[in-house]
Order: C-alpha cells, then structure tokens, then sequence
C-alpha cells in the first residue's frame, strides 16, 4: 500500500469510526469492519493503519472494539479529509461516507471541541485503555507520595481521577484491570472508614467489599 493510499485509508477509517459514535462509546470490532473492508482487501491488511493509529493516539484499541481516545483522533482526521490528496477509491461512494461527510461539515466545530471535554482541566476517560493508563499514574503518585507501602486506598484513587470517568465505568475498569492480572483488589479496614470511603472503594458481587487496590505488573 502507497503512503498515499495508506493515508487515505487512515482517513476513511477514522471517518467510520466517527459516524459511529466512536467518540462517545467503543465500536465494535466488526461494526467497523463492515464498514471499511472493501471486496478487494481482508481485516489483516487494516491492521498496520490501527496499531499506528493506536501509537499515535488517535484511536484506543481493546478485545472488544475501537474508539476515539481524544481530540488526537478528531485533528488527525481533520487533517486528512483537508488533505488534497484525499479522495474515496472507485467510482462509487458508499452511501454512509457521504452522509459522514455531511455530518462532519455541519458539525465540524461541535465535534472538535466536544470529543475531549475537559473536566477540571483534564479530559474525560473515554475507554478502558485510557482508564488503565490513568489509574497506574495516580495508583504510583499516591503510592510514592504518601507512602502506603503498595496498598492504595481505592477510594482515593477514585477521588483523584474525579469526573473524568463515571462511576460504572470506573467499577467496570477496575475490576477489567484485576482480571488482567494488574491489580489485586485487597480487603481491609481503611481507618477512619465513613459511608462515603466505603461508597468509593468497590464492591464485587459474592465477594464483598474491595478496599485497596495492589500492582502486580
């Protein structure tokens, strides 16, 4: 593939991913696939364009799908579609790239600023891959500044990543990160435990509650 057919291909993938709702919410894998794979090509011959899309930050790959990660994703496909170089292959354009072109010119300024809402200064957490990186950041800060000996209260890092990733997501995540073998949620009694501490460590179902959270790897 060309660096110009690569780069449009770029392009036209990132386009998919947006039309999809790939701002707000993971898409799934073959969702995309479907969308992007013409006759001609296979799933393998996209995979080079998704893992530098991923180093670059544009986009957040997981088991289940893809995502948008930031207004990295958004500027690098706005860059692409200005791009003279750009243009769909063959003679026919799918119905859903013409429509996304659409939505993208009447929504240009709305889609830009809004696909990384800043909260409190920093971006919201828009998927697990973004969530893990964040919690290993304040999980060693807290850890390092304060001296807790590997064992993080996890009401406090729920606390320090604050808005910036519901509390469903934050449950969901975590328990992804144990599951992988990055953490270990611990039981333990936190001193000084009030209702809202216990409300912002986690509770697994059949286990009971989760106090701290340990680093593995």
């Amino acid at each position: 593939m060309t660096s110009k057919n690569t780069a449009q291909t770029r392009t036209r993938l990132l386009l998919a991913l947006w039309n999809l709702g790939g701002t707000q919410q993971e898409v799934n894998k073959r969702q995309l696939h479907d969308r992007i794979v013409s006759k001609k090509k296979k799933v393998s011959d996209y995979q080079g364009i998704l893992e530098e899309l991923q180093t670059q930050g544009a986009i957040a790959i997981s088991k289940k799908g893809y995502s948008l990660t930031s207004g990295k994703g958004l500027e690098v496909l706005g860059e692409g579609l200005r791009s003279s170089d750009f243009k769909f292959e063959g003679t026919i354009v799918g119905t859903w790239a013409a429509n996304a072109l659409v939505k993208w010119i009447s929504q240009i300024d709305v889609a830009v600023s809004g696909a990384d809402v800043p909260v409190n200064g920093k971006s919201a957490i828009a998927s697990y891959e973004e969530f893990k990186s964040v919690a290993l950041e304040v999980y060693d800060k807290l850890n390092q500044n304060y001296s807790l000996d590997d064992l993080v209260p996890i009401y406090r890092i729920r606390r320090e990543i604050g808005d910036r990733v519901s509390r469903e997501d934050f449950n969901e995540w975590l328990l992804e990160i144990q599951e992988k073998d990055i953490f270990q949620l611990i039981a333990g009694e936190i001193p000084d435990l009030t209702a809202d501490k216990r409300e912002d460590s986690i509770t697994i179902p059949g286990a009971g509650l989760r106090s701290y959270a340990k680093r593995l790897s």
